[in-house]
């Protein structure tokens, strides 16, 4: 997917299904939080597993028209955003970066790009994010984003574009 606006190196490109060792990896990389059960490590690692396979079924039953990019950098995978494009929003899914790349400013570059496609498309730019996840909140605070919904443990936010950005 070519975004105007992304910078810092980095694109974006349809998954195949040869991504899929890298998405399992990198799934495996966000769940620190399952790594603190007091448990066998077979079983929590069969946690882990059953979580990422309840999280792709779940994302292909409530966005079965969703797209989903590998993110790169110098043609090497740092990341994965899920995307549904409907007619009130565009939907940011997911977006998850492997542990080397986080906090490097490459989530901003690629938020700024979608913002500038939902400019676009004449739609809000929407997400999901847990109430505890302090950095992305901050993120996409600076960005503009909005709280326009609570379903604990998630908040939904929002960024509108304006009829300036929308003229321009």
């Amino acid at each position: 997917m070519d975004l105007n606006g992304l910078s810092k190196g980095i694109s974006l490109r349809p998954a195949t299904s040869s991504d899929k060792y890298f998405i399992n990896t990198l799934y495996r990389s966000t769940r620190d939080d399952l790594r603190l059960i007091d448990g066998d490590e077979d079983f929590v690692e069969t946690l882990i597993e059953q979580q990422c396979h309840a999280q792709t079924v779940g994302y292909g039953e409530m966005f079965p028209h969703a797209f989903y990019f590998i993110i790169e950098k110098q043609q090497q995978s740092i990341g994965r955003v899920t995307l549904d494009f409907s007619n009130e929003a565009v939907h940011v899914v997911d977006i998850a970066f492997i542990p080397e790349a986080r906090n490097k400013g490459y989530g901003e570059s690629v938020l700024k790009a979608l913002q500038l496609a939902a400019v676009k498309s004449c739609s809000p730019l929407v997400l999901s994010v847990h109430q505890g996840n302090w950095a992305a909140k901050r993120l996409y605070k600076k960005l503009g984003f909005i709280v326009d919904g609570f379903y604990p443990p998630y908040e939904r936010m929002a960024w509108y574009p304006t009829t300036k950005e929308m003229m321009a």
